[in-house]
């Protein structure tokens, strides 16, 4: 669990509407939903794919937070790709199919990137903001609104995705911009996710960005 479903735990304990069946982290989530059939379920950072035998047990369907602004940088990592490329930054909330972060849109918004973003900061910012549109999309969550997305329009990520740039051509051409932008996606505070070799040795780095 990520910290946008902390933060929407939190508040679903204290609605007085609403009854907590169960929280849980792992696969054994999926036997769960068939014992208790739950009428919803809401997942935030869930790491394991979930079966469509699964899926269509909640009769109101399994909602997933998404730290994207969705069709764009679906799948792993969507915290990185907007600072490597050109593509929005946001969060997005939609019902689960058997596509992974391709089902019913309910609800999205655009989150800013500033010049000075890390993936860190990036990533910090998105989960305040996708708790908030999760608070704010709740009607629409219970009336079950939402239409498809236009998935021509997107982008989707695999997790080897990252081991593709994480290894830095010392060679490679770039504009300094660009240079600049791929370190900051590849920062993530204290940890640096981009590295070069030479001599045999591995060296790693990363990008820390003040503003004045």
């Amino acid at each position: 669990m990520n910290k946008a479903g902390e933060k929407a735990l939190e508040w679903l304990i204290e609605k007085e509407d609403t009854e907590l069946i169960g929280v849980y982290e792992s696969e054994k989530a999926f036997e769960a939903i068939r014992e208790e059939r739950p009428e919803l379920v809401i997942s935030s950072g869930f790491e394991h794919i979930v079966p469509e035998e699964i899926i269509d047990v909640p009769e109101k369907g399994i909602v997933n937070l998404h730290p994207s602004y969705l069709p764009y940088n679906r799948g792993a990592h969507p915290f990185i790709w907007p600072l490597i490329g050109d593509t929005p930054a946001g969060v997005s909330i939609h019902f689960m199919n058997e596509a992974l972060d391709e089902g019913p849109l309910i609800a999205r918004k655009k989150v800013e990137k500033r010049p000075d973003d890390t993936a860190k900061t990036l990533r910090d910012r998105l989960m305040d903001q996708q708790f908030e549109l999760f608070k704010d999309s709740w009607g629409k969550i219970l009336q079950g609104k939402a239409k498809p997305q236009e998935l021509e329009e997107g982008s989707k990520h695999v997790k080897s995705d990252l081991d593709d740039i994480s290894q830095l051509n010392l060679e490679k051409e770039m504009s300094l911009e660009d240079a600049i932008d791929l370190l900051r996606g590849l920062t993530y505070g204290d940890e640096k996710l981009a590295f070069f070799t030479e001599s045999g040795e591995t060296y790693r780095l990363g990008l820390s960005i003040e503003k004045e």
